[in-house]
């Protein structure tokens, strides 16, 4: 999506604004039995390694324009990963994010540098040890400073993690002076992150959000308005299920999702 600058600001140097969209992003199933738990666990870490969690970041840095200085990246045992990323807005040698990703890894997490901004990803897969809900949480923080905006990125990102529920956060922070002085502390127009959503985004998506417009601070939480219950669970299909645990685990799936929805515990009843 287009982001809409306010008019053309001529900048007294550097354009000092920094941009931060951050996400929860979160993967839920039903595992029955403990070796599925396992299972699903062990998919996770192998479809969301290091590696893979790397490349999907240089595709983000591609996306928003920025030119890759440096990336840490680490896989964690029992489980998870961390990538991250320092980034720089201008670079025009593609080879320097190839060479990037082959370096030796710089710390415990994956690191991508942007010259003063970074893109970072977290994941934490999960299970309940008694109910079977399994869960696969990414946290993604993508933050640039000067004319790129990591707007441009948030339609891929949704897509990529095929997200159950996505609780974003948008925030404008600092300020920047054009010519004549005057403090700018924003520079582009935004009413909600959902702007930059594309249609067919939106529309899989039941979405709430809240916003201080004022400290250009954005909040949107998204939860997928369908809901198949074979999509839901792992290794097995609902078809091999009696009517009644159908009924239980499909119970059970819904409060997972509307307590991280909501942020809150849903009591019995």
């Amino acid at each position: 999506m287009e982001i809409k600058l306010i008019k053309k600001l001529k900048l007294y140097g550097f354009n000092n604004l920094t941009k931060t969209l951050s996400f929860n992003m979160y993967d839920i199933c039903y595992a029955r039995t403990p070796e599925q738990r396992q299972a699903y666990i062990a998919y996770i870490d192998e479809e969301y390694n290091a590696d893979r969690l790397a490349n999907i970041l240089l595709h983000v840095a591609s996306l928003i324009g920025a030119h890759v200085l440096n990336i840490a990246k680490q896989d964690y045992e029992p489980q998870g990963a961390s990538v991250t990323m320092l980034i720089s807005e201008e670079g025009d040698n593609p080879a320097d994010a190839e060479a990037a990703n082959k370096a030796e890894p710089l710390s415990e997490a994956v690191v991508a540098h942007l010259d003063k901004s970074h893109i970072t990803v977290h994941t934490y897969p999960e299970s309940h040890p008694n109910k079977g809900i399994s869960t696969f949480r990414a946290d993604i923080d993508v933050s640039t400073c000067g004319k790129i905006s990591p707007l441009t990125a948030l339609n891929y990102l949704v897509s990529n993690f095929s997200s159950d529920i996505a609780i974003v956060d948008y925030r404008v922070r600092g300020f920047t002076r054009n010519v004549e002085g005057k403090k700018f502390f924003i520079d582009h127009k935004i009413s909600s992150i959902q702007n930059y959503l594309s249609k067919g985004k939106r529309d899989l998506y039941q979405m709430i959000d809240v916003n201080v417009y004022q400290e250009n601070i954005f909040h949107t939480k998204m939860l997928l308005k369908d809901f198949d219950l074979d999509n839901y669970l792992f290794d097995m299909e609902k078809k091999e299920l009696p009517p009644s645990e159908k009924k239980r685990i499909k119970q059970r799936l819904k409060k997972e999702m509307a307590e991280i929805f909501y942020g809150r515990n849903i009591p019995k009843g």
